[in-house]
């Protein structure tokens, strides 16, 4: 079997540092993006099976730029996971505008313009197809307080990923993949993570700047094993559309599933009270 190509953003630390390394381990190929790859080092990587390429999610042409340069390279792209991203902490009336609007810019529309372009390669190489791997968060199915910007980010992905893998045909081979992380000792939670710049007094029983520093490398999760989690699910032939990763996120997810459980349950009658009457469901 000839080796799987792999892109993917963000790679000078966390996951998608690790995801490299397992890679070019395992045999594949791979494009390891940044916005400065030139820092990029990586150990067993050779002109043959490693191409580093600036890569900035927020700007279109560098987007292009880096697929172009994929696909000339190594002929086809299998694999794009979009790794980039990171955390704004901060109580939402603290968070300024521009922190909020640049969220969204870098883990949401980022995101959806590297789909973007993924999704056209895939669908004219041939063989046509590939699998697209959104890293999105515990945080995409459950909202966690201080981050409520950071999750509205993560449950777009979510939403849109859904949607978009009823769109496709099947005969374009593209699969998605949402993957769920939970926390993990990387630097998400450390240098990575911008905070609230101007706190709102009224918010004087929270301190997520604080909160988030004594949590920082206390995660139960190994960024290498997550890692290879994402690799496992990028070497499947149906890969599924979610997958939790970290034992706390799945604990915290079986939670959720439960209560909305409950709760759908509880209004049961609200919720199917407002039909036409006489109205009959299409079979």
């Amino acid at each position: 079997m000839s080796p799987r190509i792999f892109l993917i953003t963000g790679t000078s630390t966390g996951f998608g540092n690790e995801y490299v390394k397992i890679i070019l381990e395992k045999g594949d190929y791979v494009v390891a993006t940044a916005r400065k790859s030139s820092d990029l080092k990586f150990e067993g990587a050779t002109d043959d099976n490693y191409l580093a390429v600036d890569l900035d999610v927020t700007d279109k042409s560098s987007i292009d730029k880096a697929f172009d340069a994929a696909v000339k390279k190594f002929g086809r792209v299998d694999v794009v996971c979009n790794n980039a991203g990171y955390g704004l902490g901060g109580e939402f009336e603290s968070l300024a505008d521009k922190q909020i609007r640049t969220q969204m810019e870098v883990n949401f529309f980022g995101l959806i313009d590297v789909t973007r372009k993924a999704m056209s390669v895939m669908r004219e190489q041939s063989p046509k197809g590939g699998i697209i791997q959104q890293v999105t968060s515990i945080g995409g199915q459950i909202g966690v307080p201080t981050f409520s910007i950071y999750c509205a980010s993560k449950w777009a992905v979510e939403g849109f990923t859904e949607a978009v893998q009823l769109e496709v045909k099947p005969e374009w081979n593209i699969k998605f993949t949402c993957i769920e992380p939970g926390g993990f000792r990387t630097d998400w939670a450390g240098r990575s993570m911008a905070f609230a710049e101007n706190k709102n007094p009224a918010y004087d029983h929270i301190d997520a700047k604080k909160a988030m520093g004594e949590r920082h490398n206390t995660q139960a999760g190994d960024p290498y094993k997550g890692a290879e989690v994402f690799y496992e699910l990028g070497c499947m032939k149906d890969p599924p559309l979610r997958c939790i990763v970290g034992t706390d996120a799945y604990a915290r997810l079986q939670k959720k599933l439960e209560t909305y459980s409950e709760s759908s349950k509880k209004f049961e009658k609200l919720s199917n009270s407002t039909d036409v009457d006489g109205y009959k469901a299409p079979s």
